[in-house]
């Protein structure tokens, strides 16, 4: 039975940094199938290893429509999957308010605050063959992407808002019907605020 890795329950481990996979050794194929599986139970956009308790660098993507009700059908899933990736350039800035289930407490209420983001990013990853690629990605996808990318780098996005609260997932769904995703420029070089590392 997979679990998800909480702040409450070891917020040191989820602090720490992923190491890449190794192609030749690491059973990255399960990994996926174990990522797959969490997201089909869970109401995720996506999800990153070490959230429950694989410290690898790939990002596992479910969905990137600010849509959450795509998020509670089991049988919408992108599959979306990037192996050893690594932003080489950010653009734009937008702004979105940001849950995880790794920020979760027994009691349901999520740590949730409006995080900047850019709004397109330039990235290389390898796919599941061991192909190198390069990609351009913009829009909210964005927001999916760089949310797993920093798990990846062990922070987490309570780290990337001036204020946080608490909310259960009626309330950040409410927020988000009158505070929807919000692109700000498109083309600026984005720099995230507090020297916070990418």
């Amino acid at each position: 039975m997979l679990k998800r890795i909480t702040i409450e329950d070891d917020e040191e481990y989820l602090r720490q940094v992923s190491s890449e996979i190794d192609f030749a050794e690491d059973d990255y194929m399960k990994y996926i199938e174990c990522l797959e599986e969490y997201c089909k139970k869970s109401e995720l956009y996506a999800l990153a290893p070490v959230q429950i308790g694989i410290p690898k660098r790939i990002i596992y993507i479910r969905n990137t429509s600010s849509d959450m009700s795509k998020n509670m059908d089991e049988a919408y899933n992108e599959k979306v999957i990037y192996v050893n990736p690594v932003i080489k350039n950010m653009y734009g800035h937008t702004r979105f308010l940001e849950g995880c289930g790794s920020c979760k407490y027994s009691n349901g209420n999520y740590v949730v605050g409006v995080v900047d983001r850019p709004y397109k990013i330039e990235i290389e990853y390898f796919d599941i063959k061991g192909d190198k690629h390069s990609k351009v990605i913009e829009g909210f996808e964005v927001t999916v992407f760089c949310h797993e990318y920093d798990h990846l780098n062990g922070i987490l996005h309570m780290d990337r808002i001036a204020e946080s609260t608490l909310m259960n997932s009626e309330q950040m769904k409410e927020y988000r019907a009158t505070h929807p995703y919000l692109v700000i420029n498109r083309d600026n070089e984005f720099i995230y605020k507090g020297g916070i590392r990418i």
